[in-house]
């Protein structure tokens, strides 16, 4: 069990519908991390941007991603998160990877499916919520559109970090700081948000603002530019604020079915 975990963010554009580009790129990226860290994060469909027509992309497209994933984890010796387009024979799923050092992997497929993008009619939503465990950390991993329903991020299991890899549009962009912070907030625990930046071949505009609040919801690092954020996100921070504030044990009791 570890005192901390240090984090390094990815905030990049991402190439339309080009797998082997968006590779080679976070391959740099990741490459160039100047500091020892123990989990790297990249965006939602990091490999195509948030593509609806996922047929244009070969099927093997999906175990050559996760293998590179693995290849990666294994020489930076950190774990690694981040979506894709995932294909299991006739059906896609937008697919967060939890990628271990070890090789070994962890997966959660977005639940909530965007459906003002018509997602929902080309990706299978999922129906589980992936709480894991990594040097001592409970990691709650959501994708994008999950953000907005905070039922769905629920601190029931005192999960100590929540983090979300998205495609969030600049128009929008207000909602995703607001709602980054309050989900800290209400759930005690380090929020981590990933967003992308560029413009997508649908004229989307994406600005970044990918940031990790702390368990108080103060701001701990920002970005609007193409970057790498590092944060250190501290144990003690943690039990020491839920320890004399409590807020967790006075939530109220119900389940989603």
């Amino acid at each position: 069990m570890s005192d901390n975990l240090k984090i390094a963010l990815i905030q990049t554009h991402l190439n339309w519908e080009n797998p082997l580009a968006n590779r080679n790129n976070f391959e740099k990226k990741i490459n160039s991390i100047s500091e020892e860290v123990d989990l790297i994060i990249l965006p939602e469909m990091f490999t195509t941007g948030f593509t609806m027509t996922p047929q244009h992309l070969a099927a093997s497209e999906s175990e050559t991603t996760v293998a590179w994933m693995k290849k990666q984890a294994t020489i930076a010796k950190a774990a690694i998160i981040g979506s894709m387009v995932y294909q299991e024979g006739d059906k896609f799923y937008n697919r967060l990877l939890f990628v271990d050092p070890d090789g070994s992997t962890k997966h959660y497929d977005k639940k909530h499916t965007f459906t003002l993008a018509y997602e929902d009619k080309v990706y299978q939503a999922g129906k589980t919520r992936l709480i894991l465990e990594y040097k001592g950390f409970k990691l709650c991993p959501l994708i994008c559109y999950d953000l907005r329903f905070p039922v769905w991020a629920r601190n029931t299991e005192a999960y100590d970090v929540l983090i979300y890899v998205a495609n969030w549009p600049k128009p929008r962009i207000n909602a995703w700081d607001t709602l980054l912070k309050a989900r800290a907030i209400e759930n005690m625990a380090y929020t981590i948000g990933v967003n992308r930046i560029g413009t997508d071949d649908l004229g989307h505009e994406y600005s970044g603002h990918s940031a990790v609040y702390n368990v108080l919801g103060e701001t701990m690092v920002h970005a609007e530019k193409e970057t790498i954020l590092y944060a250190q996100l501290e144990r003690e921070h943690i039990i020491s604020t839920r320890n004399k504030l409590k807020f967790l044990d006075d939530q109220d009791a119900f389940s989603l079915k």
